[in-house]
C-alpha cells in the first residue's frame, strides 16, 4: 500500500469519528485494500482495517490491522463458521504479528468487492431503522440504490448477508437493520462522501417528517429543546425546525485537524460550582444515588443536566419508548438494555428518596436477573445494576468504573435520546427483540475486550478531596491518591495553585481524573459548596483529607490575637468544618469513608514560639479521635499523620525559616541539617514521604485502623504517639 493511501484512510477516518452523531469513541470501523509486501517482501493483495478498540477520531497508521486478502476470501465459500473459529482464523491472517487485534468485522469488508469500506452507528440511520416500518422508511430516504439486510450478529454470517445484497445492480450502500450503515468506494475519500451524502438524506427525511412537532407532554420535543440530531451536514436547529446547512462547517482535511478531543467524553469541568436550585438538589440526589448503586462494588456517578436531558428523563412518552431497548447492540455493554428511572418527590426528605431509589433499583434488579435466567448463558452473569438512571425533573446521572466510562453512557444515551425521539415521530421506537440483546450483551466476542482491560489500581472506582492542595503536601498528595487511581477534586484557596495542581495530574493520567475548585476552609458555604461539587462531578467521595494549614510562628507575649484566631480559624474551625460536611456526605452514602487529618509533629511535641500553631493543630488531633468514635458506626475511619520538617515544595518556611533558626540558636541556612540531624534516622522527610502514608490510611491497606496517628519525622523522640 502506497503511504498516499494510508494517509488518506487515517484521514477520512478521523473524520467520520469526528462526528459523534456518526460514531461515538471506540465505535464505526473503516478498511482499505491494497498491495502490501508478504513476510518474503513480494507485493501480496492485502486490507487494512481499524483493529478492535481503537477510535476512529483519533486514528493513526498503526491502528489499522494488515490481513492477507487472498486467504480471506478463501471463507466466502464456507457454509457456517463459528465466531471463535473465525477470529483465530483473522489473527493468523495478520502481515505483521504485532499490529493490534483486527475488527471482527474484518470479514465484511473483505468480502465487499470495493477497494475501500465505511462503517457506521449514525443517529439518523438509527432513528430510520428502529422505526416500525424500516425498510420502507429506508427506501423512501436514501432510495432504491441502498439495500438492507436483517439484523445479523457481527461475524461469518452478516459478511455473507451483506455481500450478497451488495451484489444487486446499483447498489451502493446497505444498512444493517438495528445496527447501521455501511458504505465503499473506490478510494476512502469516496468512501467517506457517499457515507456523509446518505446521513445527509436520512437527516432531511427525518426532518421533513418532525417539524414543529412535539414528541412528548412535559416538554421532550425535537426541534425545540429536545435531542437535536447533528452532523457535519446538518443539524436541527435549537429553536424552530428548519433545517441549517453547516457543510462549510465540515472538518479540515488534514489528517492532523481539529479532531475530536478526548474530554469531550466528559462534561468540561467548571471553574465556579452551579448554584441553581435543580444543581442543588441533584447534589443531595448523588450520594445517595451511588451509595445505592455501589454497594456491591463502587461506581463514579457523572451528573448531565442538559436541557435534552432534563426534558427526557421528565417524560412520560419517553420512558415508555425507552423500554424497547438500546438504539443498537454495540451500546449495551455500555449502557445496558435499559435505564432505570427514578421517581422522586422533590419537595421531600432524604430518608424518603433512600427509599424510592432502593426499592427502584430493586426492582431493575429482580428484572435483570430474571432476564438473565431466561436466556441463560455460558459467560459469567454481568452485574445487575443500570448505567443510565434519569430522574424527572433532575436528568440523568450515568455510572461507570471511572468517570470516562460514565462519561461515555451519558454520551451514547444523550445520542440515543434523538434516536428515540426521531423513531417516535415515524411511528414509534423499535429495538432488537430481547433474546438478541441478551446475545449482544453476552457475546463472548465483546465481553474478551474487558478481559483485557489493566487490573484495576488500589484506589480505583475511589474519589477524593483533598484540601490546601495547590503547593507542598497538598500537592504531592493529591499526585500520590491520583498515581492510585482515585479521582481527585483539587481544591485551595488559591485557585490558580489548585488548578496548577490539577493540570499536572491530568497531563499525567487523563483528563477525567482531577478537577480544580476554589476552597476556604474556613467559610461553611465554601466547604459545602466544594462537597456539592464533587457530588455533582463525581457523585460523591470516598476520601477526605483534610490538609489546608497554616503556620504562624511568634512568642507568646508578641503573639497577636488576630493570628492567635487566624490559626484557630484555620488549624482547629477549617478541620471541623470539613470533617462535619464529610461525616453527612458519608452518612447519605452509606459505604463508609476515609478521613485522613494532616497534623503536625507539634501535637505531641511542641516548640517555643509555636504556641497558636501547637494549640490548634491539638484541637485538630482531638477533633480526629472524635470524628473516629463517632464515624465508626457508619464505616467511617478517621486517621491523623504527622509530618515534620517538610522542606521540598512548600513556601512555609519562606516564612518561618528565620523564626525557627533563630529559637534553635542556629544560622537559618543550617536549618535543614538541624532538622535532619535531630531526628533518629537522620533523613530527610520529603512530600512524597507523607503522601505514602496518606495513602496507606486513605486505601483499604489500612481498613482495621482509625483513630491512628501516625509519624512522618524521621524519628523525633520526644514526638513519640503515647
Amino acid at each position: 500500500m502506497s503511504a498516499d493511501a494510508l494517509t488518506e484512510l487515517v484521514e477520512y477516518s478521523r473524520r467520520l469519528g469526528s462526528d459523534p452523531t456518526l460514531v461515538l469513541s471506540g465505535g464505526g470501523n473503516t478498511s482499505v485494500k491494497t498491495m502490501l509486501p508478504d513476510v518474503t517482501g513480494k507485493p501480496i493483495p492485502a486490507i487494512l482495517i481499524k483493529g478492535s478498540g481503537s477510535d476512529l477520531a483519533l486514528s493513526r497508521p498503526g491502528d489499522f490491522a494488515p490481513l492477507r486478502m487472498d486467504a480471506l476470501l478463501l471463507l466466502r465459500d464456507r457454509p457456517d463458521l463459528s465466531d471463535e473459529e473465525m477470529v483465530e482464523y483473522l489473527l493468523r491472517c495478520k502481515l505483521d504479528p504485532t499490529a493490534p487485534r483486527p475488527s471482527i468485522e474484518t470479514l465484511l469488508h473483505a468480502f465487499l468487492t470495493a477497494a475501500s469500506v465505511f462503517h457506521s452507528h449514525a443517529d439518523a440511520i438509527l432513528s430510520l431503522i428502529n422505526s416500525p416500518q424500516p425498510v420502507e422508511r429506508l427506501s423512501e430516504a436514501l432510495g432504491s440504490e441502498v439495500a438492507s439486510v436483517a439484523y445479523w450478529r457481527p461475524g461469518f454470517l452478516l459478511s455473507k448477508e451483506v455481500s450478497a445484497a451488495a451484489s444487486g445492480p446499483g447498489i451502493n450502500a446497505v444498512v444493517l437493520l438495528n445496527h447501521g450503515l455501511v458504505t465503499w468506494g473506490e478510494s476512502p475519500e469516496i468512501a467517506y462522501h457517499r457515507h456523509i451524502d446518505l446521513v445527509g438524506r436520512a437527516k432531511t427525511y427525518l426532518q421533513a417528517r418532525i417539524s414543529g412537532s412535539r414528541i412528548a407532554d412535559r416538554g421532550w420535543r425535537i426541534a425545540d429543546r429536545g435531542s437535536r440530531i447533528k452532523d457535519q451536514g446538518s443539524r436541527i436547529k435549537d429553536q424552530g425546525s428548519g433545517i441549517e446547512d453547516l457543510s462549510a462547517q465540515e472538518q479540515s482535511s488534514s489528517s492532523d485537524g481539529p479532531f475530536r478531543d478526548p474530554r469531550s467524553a466528559i462534561r468540561d469541568p467548571r471553574s465556579d460550582p452551579r448554584s441553581d436550585p435543580q444543581s442543588a438538589t441533584a447534589a443531595r440526589i448523588a450520594p445517595l444515588l451511588r451509595g445505592a448503586l455501589s454497594r456491591d462494588q463502587r461506581v463514579v456517578l457523572l451528573y448531565d443536566d442538559s436541557p435534552d436531558s432534563v426534558a427526557f428523563a421528565s417524560s412520560p412518552q419517553a420512558r415508555a419508548a425507552s423500554r424497547a431497548g438500546a438504539a443498537t447492540p454495540d451500546h449495551i455493554l455500555t449502557t445496558k438494555v435499559h435505564p432505570l428511572w427514578v421517581d422522586l418527590n422533590l419537595d421531600g426528605s432524604p430518608e424518603e428518596w433512600t427509599a424510592a431509589i432502593d426499592q427502584a433499583l430493586d426492582a431493575y434488579r429482580t428484572e435483570y436477573l430474571a432476564y438473565f435466567h431466561r436466556w441463560k448463558s455460558d459467560e459469567p452473569q454481568l452485574e445487575p445494576h443500570p448505567r443510565i438512571i434519569l430522574v424527572p425533573g433532575i436528568g440523568m446521572f450515568t455510572a461507570g468504573r471511572d468517570l470516562k466510562q460514565a462519561g461515555l453512557a451519558r454520551d451514547i444515551y444523550q445520542h440515543t435520546m434523538g434516536i428515540i425521539a426521531g423513531a417516535e415521530a415515524l411511528g414509534g421506537y423499535r429495538s432488537l427483540e430481547e433474546k438478541e440483546a441478551f446475545r449482544a450483551e453476552y457475546w463472548p466476542l465483546e465481553l474478551y475486550k474487558l478481559k483485557l482491560a489493566p487490573p484495576e489500581r488500589e484506589l480505583a472506582r475511589r474519589v477524593a478531596i483533598v484540601t490546601g492542595a495547590g503547593s507542598g503536601l497538598g500537592r504531592a498528595i493529591a499526585q500520590t491518591l491520583a498515581a492510585a487511581g482515585a479521582h481527585v477534586l483539587v481544591t485551595d484557596i488559591d485557585e490558580s495553585s489548585a488548578q496548577a495542581t490539577a493540570d499536572t495530574i491530568t497531563e499525567a493520567h487523563g483528563v477525567t481524573v482531577a478537577i480544580a475548585c476554589r476552597l476556604d476552609v474556613t467559610q461553611e458555604t465554601s466547604v459545602r459548596t466544594a462537597f456539592e461539587r464533587i457530588a455533582l462531578e463525581f457523585g460523591g467521595v470516598d476520601i477526605v483529607i483534610s490538609n489546608a494549614g497554616w503556620a504562624h510562628c511568634a512568642p507568646i507575649e508578641r503573639l497577636e490575637l488576630s493570628d492567635w484566631e487566624r490559626s484557630l480559624a484555620i488549624n482547629a474551625t477549617g478541620h471541623f468544618l470539613i470533617a462535619r460536611e464529610a461525616l453527612r456526605h458519608f452518612r447519605a452514602q452509606s459505604i463508609g469513608g476515609s478521613l485522613v487529618f494532616i497534623a503536625t509533629k507539634n501535637v505531641t511535641a511542641p516548640g517555643a514560639d509555636f504556641a497558636a500553631y501547637s494549640a490548634s493543630k491539638a484541637a485538630e488531633a482531638q477533633l480526629a479521635r472524635v470524628v473516629a468514635i463517632e464515624g465508626g458506626p457508619i464505616g467511617v475511619r478517621a486517621n491523623l499523620v504527622n509530618p515534620d520538617a517538610i522542606f521540598t515544595g512548600t513556601h512555609l518556611w519562606d516564612e518561618i525559616r528565620q523564626q525557627r533558626a533563630q529559637a534553635h540558636g542556629i544560622s537559618p541556612a543550617d536549618i535543614e541539617q538541624f532538622y535532619r540531624k535531630r531526628s533518629l534516622l537522620g533523613l530527610e522527610v520529603r512530600a512524597e514521604d507523607v503522601a505514602e502514608a496518606v495513602l496507606f490510611l486513605a486505601s483499604d491497606r489500612s481498613s482495621r485502623t482509625t483513630g491512628c496517628m501516625l509519624p512522618v519525622d524521621s524519628g523525633v523522640r520526644e514526638a513519640f504517639p503515647r
